[in-house]
């Protein structure tokens, strides 16, 4: 569990990370004093305020502690992962991703705040590997590119590597929560392939576009 909550000057405009697990409330925006976006975040009943990349929150003492949203974002993963290697085991093993990235906001980990800091083009894996490790973080972009490198997609039919493709194309513009559902298939540009049934059975049945998926994930983390 994170020290309690910050405030944030970051846009959520058009974010498409995950903003709150279950115990992350998100709180609102107001200005600060200096005409700074003050974002408020309710963690397992603390709030925390993120502002320009500084995190306040009160210690058990009552303490007001201000630190960098970096410092407070490595302090809060130590509590869940003694090393990289430990994270890695957490994602890869992961089903879903989503499952980590909830796990990670309802300990405290403010991911659309990090993303303004660093780069909203950046993989949330990306974002925190490089805060709490120093790894150099690639796009969204040049992860799916690697994978096109490697024609991955030429072990499957036609229709199945075209959707594949599409997958790939909307991790690179959304993020991994976004193609890990099979209501994907109900949009844009999906449904230029058939109905949701029709596309699963390209691959066999849903558990063979399931599996599709996952490996098209372990494609994109093996980077």
């Amino acid at each position: 569990m994170p020290p309690e909550l910050p405030d944030s000057a970051i846009p959520e405009k058009d974010f498409k990370y995950a903003q709150a697990g279950s115990d992350q409330t998100w709180a609102g925006i107001n200005e600060g004093e200096e005409g700074e976006s003050i974002r408020r975040y309710v963690v397992a009943n603390v709030e925390v305020k993120v502002v320009a990349e500084r995190v306040q929150y009160f210690d058990t003492n009552g303490k007001l502690i201000t630190e960098s949203l970096k410092d407070y974002t490595r302090k809060t993963l130590a509590q869940s992962f003694a090393s990289m290697d430990d994270f890695l085991r957490r994602w890869n093993s992961a089903a879903k991703k989503q499952a980590v990235i909830e796990e990670l906001a309802n300990e405290g980990i403010f991911f659309d705040a990090l993303a303004e800091e660093i780069s909203r083009e950046c993989d949330l894996f990306d974002l925190i590997c490089h805060i709490a490790w120093g790894k150099p973080p690639l796009t969204r972009r040049e992860r799916a590119e690697q994978v096109k490198k490697r024609h991955y997609f030429t072990r499957y039919g036609e229709q199945a590597r075209r959707v594949l493709e599409a997958l790939l194309d909307k991790y690179a513009d959304e993020g991994v929560t976004q193609i890990e559902e099979t209501q994907i298939l109900t949009v844009s540009p999906f449904i230029q392939f058939g109905t949701p049934i029709e596309i699963i059975r390209a691959f066999g049945d849903l558990e063979h576009y399931q599996q599709a998926v996952q490996e098209l994930e372990q494609m994109l983390y093996s980077i």
